[in-house]
């Protein structure tokens, strides 16, 4: 059964018979989200959601927390099950900003692998989606994150004491897959933008770096892996399923080349930490993602590149092929080392 919801937004007043307006599909990326004309936005539940408690199979404690009941933002926080000071990583989910969920069954298994093996605590964030909630809305509430978990640090929360007490807080990561890596990417542009203004703004936090998996950007101009004639079999992201959320999610009346889907149309903020970007062979985003990485080398920046080969994207929440596993263990022992250098 698919979920329902409404933006008054996008009801375009299109003729008097109401049953005819909401046949009208304004957008659609199929399997995943159809958005009518009267703003009704389905989606379909292409993975299923799972309770914290379930059991990942491994050496983890998982709990769901609330951080704002005004806007739902409420994240899935996750410790390794022995005592020990660990790096902190927020997590950002990928779908195209307009699905997803940090109760999806892939990214509670993943995570959870992430927690046990790398040796961290995360916090994985149900950030607000598109179009209901445009960007910046999901950038808006990643910084909104990053402030709450000071205050519960500030506060010693009795609460909250459960994961916090197991944080090394001068080891702080932004983290995100696909479309959580650009919002990681921009909740660390817009951290930056505020230590500038307001000395000690996220102290004791230190960021120390972070972690684009697959990051999703774009462009009006057409790189050559987006136009690569074929596709590996059942791949995560086409360039059209790559457009649509872009339209969904975007400002309404912006472009591709956007900053914000776009980083290198502007200058890149200087204040950027370092960074590890994580890319598949096989991604239509693989192109967009080395121009990245080459454009911070050229600042001057620390970027470490890691390319994961013969896979494509999102595959290691979404493909469960032995290759796939593989280079999913590969990117969790690169991760590990680069929280811990």
């Amino acid at each position: 059964m698919a979920s329902l919801s409404f933006d008054a937004r996008l009801n375009l007043q299109l003729g008097k018979n109401h049953q005819q307006q909401q046949s009208l599909v304004f957008e659609e990326i199929e399997g995943l989200i159809r958005v009518h004309k009267d703003g009704q936005v389905e989606r379909f539940p292409v993975i299923p959601n799972v309770s914290c408690a379930i059991s990942s199979g491994v050496n983890t404690h998982a709990r769901d927390v609330t951080i704002d009941k005004f806007t739902n933002l409420w994240a899935r926080a996750y410790v390794p099950n022995r005592p020990g000071k660990y790096p902190l990583l927020v997590y950002f989910h990928g779908g195209g900003f307009c699905v997803g969920s940090a109760a999806w069954s892939c990214y509670h298994e993943f995570l959870a692998n992430l927690v046990s093996t790398a040796g961290c605590v995360i916090i994985s964030v149900n950030y607000r989606l598109a179009p209901e909630n445009r960007l910046p809305a999901a950038y808006e509430d990643g910084v909104n994150v990053i402030m709450w978990v000071k205050r519960q640090v500030a506060d010693g929360s009795n609460e909250h004491k459960w994961w916090v007490s197991q944080c090394n807080l001068s080891n702080f990561f932004l983290v995100g897959d696909s479309a959580g890596a650009n919002i990681a990417f921009n909740v660390a542009v817009r951290l930056g933008n505020i230590s500038a203004s307001v000395s000690n703004a996220i102290k004791p936090l230190h960021l120390k770096g972070v972690i684009l998996i697959q990051p999703f950007f774009g462009g009006e101009s057409r790189t050559g892996s987006e136009r690569m004639a074929s596709h590996p079999p059942n791949s995560a992201l086409t360039l059209s399923a790559s457009d649509a959320y872009w339209r969904l999610s975007l400002p309404s009346g912006a472009n591709r080349d956007h900053p914000w889907c776009n980083p290198l149309s502007n200058r890149i903020d200087p204040s950027i930490p370092s960074m590890m970007v994580c890319i598949s062979e096989l991604d239509i985003l693989k192109d967009r993602n080395m121009q990245l990485c080459n454009a911070l080398a050229n600042m001057g920046k620390a970027v470490e590149m890691v390319m994961y080969r013969g896979v494509g994207h999102a595959f290691q929440v979404l493909h469960k092929s032995q290759m796939a596993r593989s280079r999913t263990q590969e990117m969790i022992s690169h991760i590990k080392a680069f929280i811990n250098q």
